[in-house]
């Protein structure tokens, strides 16, 4: 009887201990610095993107600047943090000493540590592909390296590091090996910079959940989301005739519904133009957003939104207000902190110069403007 009660207990002990495990497993206890990776991510949302050090076609790049007058325009609008996207790669080629562009962003991380503002400095430009990373990951490691001394003695709570913008269609393997490559570098420096990641394909939120995460625990997974790029893009000259259908309403209407450009025929914009009835409205936002956060839970990982917007030369103001709004809900209902592109390039929210006379009604409720976040 005595070594029944002894094999009972010992079943006992047993298959608690494996129970105990399947939870472990199931259920990852979360590392102390993923916690905070998750703050800092948290602390991103209602951000914007200052277009401006990557503006590579701009003649006048480098002949103004961004104020205290902004600041205290975006801190009225209720936004909490810029990304602020750096040509390195441009400069580098225009033989322009880089000194000169770092003293701007030394100005703008003073200004948002005055102003108490969340700031990503993200490096924008580059060559890097298939057959270019062997040269070209070298070079934007040499760039982080740079940065990441200079500022090292900056708040990582305050400023994070964006490793490489929209890396192009390309093997996600090399992409992967790139990343790794330059996250390391930058980690023999700095242990406790928060850095963000996206995946391949322009930061698609398709390649982003086929994406395998880094061993990085510090790290803020990122994503771009223009869908329906058909509406986000239309009439984008440097996209191609794909988007060359302009008056693209936001939520579908069959009533306002344009007719289809003929130099959009036999491209992805026809098949677009086609699928918009099912894709132009907040629910199909919903759904593909549900990509990335999935993803994100996949890993327990922080994810980010870091750009959505739409192109305001041809979109009309009222479809652009109500698919901003949609996205800042639907981001919202997620629980995925979002960077909107820009505040004062071809993606701006204001019909003029940045100020509040020039930012419209409806954009003022699409931002929550005069909201309590």
């Amino acid at each position: 009887m005595k070594n029944i009660v002894l094999i009972l207990a010992a079943s006992t002990l047993i298959a608690t201990t494996a129970v105990a495990q399947v939870k472990a497993k199931n259920k990852p206890s979360i590392s102390k610095v993923r916690l905070t990776t998750f703050k800092r991510a948290k602390s991103l949302d209602n951000g914007v993107s200052i277009s401006w050090l990557e503006q590579t076609w701009n003649k006048d790049i480098l002949k103004r600047d961004i104020d205290q007058h902004d600041f205290n325009l975006l801190k009225v609008l209720g936004f909490k943090s810029i990304r602020l996207p750096v040509a390195f790669g441009f400069f580098e080629q225009q033989k322009i000493p880089l000194d000169t562009v770092l003293k701007r962003i030394d100005a703008i991380v003073n200004l948002c540590n005055k102003n108490q503002f969340k700031l990503v400095i993200d490096c924008h430009y580059g060559e890097l592909n298939d057959t270019s990373y062997l040269t070209e990951t070298p070079r934007i490691i040499n760039i982080w390296l740079i940065l990441t001394k200079r500022y090292k003695n900056v708040s990582a709570d305050n400023l994070l590091f964006e490793i490489y913008n929209e890396p192009p269609h390309m093997n996600e393997k090399i992409w992967k090996d790139a990343a790794y490559n330059i996250t390391t570098a930058i980690r023999k420096v700095d242990v406790n910079r928060t850095l963000i990641v996206g995946a391949s394909n322009f930061n698609s939120i398709y390649e982003l959940s086929r994406f395998v995460r880094l061993a990085d625990e510090n790290i803020i997974y990122t994503f771009h989301f223009y869908e329906p790029f058909f509406f986000t893009h239309q009439g984008a000259d440097w996209v191609g005739d794909q988007v060359a259908t302009v008056g693209v309403p936001f939520p579908y209407s069959a009533e306002k519904f344009p007719k289809l450009n003929p130099k959009a025929k036999n491209t992805w914009g026809e098949t677009n133009y086609a699928q918009y009835s099912t894709d132009g409205n907040e629910q199909a936002l919903f759904d593909k957003l549900t990509i990335a956060k999935k993803w994100g839970e996949k890993y327990g990982v922080p994810i980010l939104c870091g750009e959505y917007g739409v192109y305001n030369q041809y979109a009309d103001l009222d479809s652009r207000c109500r698919y901003i709004k949609a996205m800042r809900k639907t981001l919202k209902t997620l629980n995925i902190p979002g960077m909107l592109w820009d505040y004062n390039g071809t993606f701006s929210i204001f019909t003029g110069n940045p100020s509040i006379e020039t930012l419209p009604d409806c954009m003022k409720d699409a931002i929550g403007y005069g909201v309590k976040n």
